[in-house]
C-alpha cells in the first residue's frame, strides 16, 4: 500500500463523530446540524428539467475536456462575472466534476517529486484537500496562520525562506473556509510577487465567490492578475463550482480556468485519470453557469439568514459578518471542543470545532476557541439553532 496513506489525518468529521460517540443528546429539542458546508436550499427547477431532459447524452463517453458549449459558457461567465477579457474557452478553461477532486488531482499534477522535499504551502485553518492532496503528492505541507489580528489575511513572512524555495503550489481559499476572509488586491500582488519569485503555482479556491452581502462582489484571482498587468494568469489556476453557486452538490460540476500551458498539463493527467463529465451534468450545467436570477434569490435567502442569526448571537458572543461565504467562524468562551460537545449535549445542535480545521504551526492552532457554523439549512431551522445558541452560550 501507498505509505502515504498512513499520514492522512482523520476527517473533521469523524472526529467529530468521535467527540460525540459518549453524549446523548437532549432529546427535547430536535436535531439541528451547522456543522456541514453542504447547502440545503432547494435546486432551481430549471436545472433538473435540463438534466432529466438530457439523459440520452448517457449512451455516449464524454470527453475529458466536456463540450464546446459548456467551457464557452464558462469562458463567458468569468468574462461577464469578473470583467475579464473574454478567456480561451479551448485552451484556459476545463470542465471538473466539482472542485474537490480538481482541487485534489492538481497537486498530483503540479509536484515534481525529483526535486528535494518539494512543498506546498496552505491557509490554516484550511479545507483538508489541500492537506491530503500535498501528502499523496510526496509533498510537505506547510501553513500560514490566518488569524483575526491580520484581518485573516495571508502572512507570508511566517515561513522562512528555506521553505519557500521549496514551495511549488500555494493552496488559497477567497472567500475563505472557514474565516470568510476575501483577499484584496494588494494580498493578491504580494501573493503574484512571491510566485515570481520562488516559481510556485497558485491554485485559488473560489468555490464561495457568488454568495456575499451587499453589491461589492468579491475579487476574483483572475480579475486581480488583470488588474495588476498578469494577463497571461502565468502560474495562476482558479477552481470555482456550481455547488454553492446553484445548490446543486450532487451535480459535482465546477471548472478550473487561468495559465493556459498548467492546464495543458492538467488535462492530460486527467485523461488517464477517467474524470470526464457526464453528459447530461454538461447540459444542466450550462443551463446553470447562463442563468444568474436564481443565485441572486440565493444570496437574498443567504443575507436574510445572517442578518438574523448575528443579531441573536452578538449580544452573548463576538459575532461579526463575514466578507462572504456561509461560514460564521466564532470565537468561542471555553475550548471549542468543550463548546460543541456542550451544546450538542444540551441543545442538540451540531457545530464543527476549530481545532479540527487547523493544524498547530508556527507553535499555534489557529483554529482553538473558535467554532465554524455553517447557515445552510432553512431559515426556520437556522434562526431556531441560534436562539439555542445564544441560550446556551449566556450561562457560559
Amino acid at each position: 500500500m501507498n505509505p502515504d496513506l498512513n499520514c492522512l489525518q482523520p476527517y473533521p468529521f469523524q472526529k467529530l463523530a468521535a467527540l460525540f460517540r459518549e453524549v446523548t443528546p437532549n432529546q427535547v429539542y430536535r436535531p439541528i446540524s451547522l456543522s456541514i458546508g453542504e447547502p440545503k436550499h432547494a435546486t432551481p427547477q430549471f436545472i433538473k428539467d435540463a438534466l432529466t431532459a438530457n439523459l440520452d447524452g448517457l449512451a455516449n463517453y464524454p470527453t475529458t475536456t466536456g463540450s464546446d458549449a459548456l467551457r464557452d459558457a464558462i469562458a463567458n461567465w468569468l468574462a461577464t462575472r469578473y470583467g475579464i477579457p473574454l478567456p480561451d474557452a479551448r485552451t484556459q478553461v476545463l470542465p471538473v466534476n466539482g472542485s474537490r477532486e480538481a482541487l485534489f488531482a492538481f497537486a498530483q499534477t503540479v509536484i515534481d517529486r525529483s526535486k528535494n522535499d518539494p512543498v506546498v504551502v496552505c491557509p490554516n485553518p484550511f479545507y483538508q484537500i489541500y492537506e491530503g492532496a500535498a501528502l499523496l503528492a510526496g509533498a510537505t505541507p506547510h501553513f500560514l496562520n490566518t488569524l483575526p489580528d491580520d484581518h485573516y489575511a495571508l502572512n507570508f513572512a511566517q515561513l522562512p525562506e528555506a521553505v519557500w524555495q521549496r514551495a511549488q503550489l500555494v493552496y488559497v481559499c477567497s472567500p475563505g473556509n472557514p474565516t470568510g476572509h476575501v483577499m484584496a488586491l494588494e494580498e493578491w500582488q504580494a501573493l503574484f510577487e512571491m510566485s515570481d519569485r520562488y516559481g510556485f503555482v497558485i491554485a485559488s479556491d473560489e468555490c464561495y465567490s457568488e454568495i456575499y452581502f451587499g453589491e461589492e462582489k468579491p475579487l476574483g484571482a483572475l480579475q486581480a492578475a488583470q488588474q495588476l498587468g498578469r494577463s497571461d494568469y502565468r502560474n495562476l489556476v482558479v477552481f470555482s463550482s456550481l455547488s454553492k453557486r446553484s445548490n446543486v452538490p450532487g451535480m459535482r460540476s465546477g471548472f478550473v480556468a487561468g495559465d493556459a500551458a498548467i492546464i495543458a498539463k492538467f488535462t492530460l493527467y486527467r485523461t488517464y485519470h477517467g474524470s470526464a463529465m457526464n453528459p447530461a451534468i454538461q447540459v444542466a450545467s450550462i443551463a446553470a453557469w447562463n442563468d444568474e436570477a436564481h443565485v441572486a434569490e440565493n444570496r437574498r435567502l443567504y443575507a436574510e439568514k445572517f442578518a438574523r442569526v448575528v443579531e441573536l448571537l452578538q449580544p452573548v458572543l463576538p459575532v461579526r459578518l463575514p466578507d462572504a461565504s456561509f461560514y460564521l467562524w466564532i470565537h468561542t468562551p471555553i475550548a471549542d471542543t468543550a463548546f460543541a460537545q456542550a451544546l450538542y449535549r444540551d441543545y442538540n445542535v451540531t457545530v464543527l470545532p476549530g481545532s479540527y480545521l487547523a493544524r498547530t504551526a508556527q507553535g499555534v492552532n489557529p483554529g482553538e476557541n473558535f467554532v465554524r457554523l455553517a447557515l445552510v439549512a432553512s431559515t426556520e431551522e437556522t434562526v431556531e439553532a441560534a436562539r439555542r445558541i445564544a441560550k446556551f452560550s449566556s450561562t457560559r
